[in-house]
């Protein structure tokens, strides 16, 4: 993933008011992000509990989503849509977001199941275990991190969607 700026974040959110946009905090350690190890961007917002945002990369674009923490908990341990780690290290929520233009202003909504931290670029590097012998471990791994980009990018696409 390409570097971004704190200026340029801003100003990515297609799911975000005036309002959203100007409480955004962004995480500590901003500065020290190794956007090359990421796949998308992801933080919780450390004033507002249940509110986070992730950034992804959607043709070449980037796309920045508001999403809100689900206040229930699942009963058992979910599975990340995303990563689809089942050795996870973490929790994993139900995050919301409202989709854009008016449909979202209606109250319309996506949900998805993520790593509660946004782990899932680390989770998709752990290497795997062989499968059989002469599995070949560094094409699974390219190919989790391939689809951890097509997950999170249909996401973002279908926020985008009017609904």
């Amino acid at each position: 993933m390409l570097p971004l700026t704190d200026a340029t974040i801003t100003t990515l959110f297609v799911n975000a008011s005036r309002k959203e946009i100007a409480d955004i905090t962004l995480p500590g350690g901003f500065g020290d992000v190794k956007w090359d190890e990421l796949d998308y961007f992801g933080w919780r917002d450390p004033r507002l509990a249940r509110r986070a945002y992730i950034v992804v990369p959607v043709d070449g674009e980037f796309v920045g989503i508001v999403l809100k923490q689900s206040e229930a908990s699942p009963r058992r341990r979910a599975q990340c849509t995303w990563c689809q780690d089942v050795k996870l290290p973490n929790d994993v929520v139900f995050y919301s977001a409202k989709r854009v233009g008016a449909a979202g202003r209606n109250g319309n909504t996506l949900g998805t199941l993520i790593c509660d931290e946004f782990q899932c670029s680390r989770n998709v590097r752990k290497p795997v275990p062989p499968a059989y012998l002469g599995f070949d471990v560094a094409a699974a791994t390219l190919q989790r991190i391939e689809t951890l980009r097509v997950r999170s990018a249909g996401f973002a696409a279908d926020v985008q969607r009017a609904g």
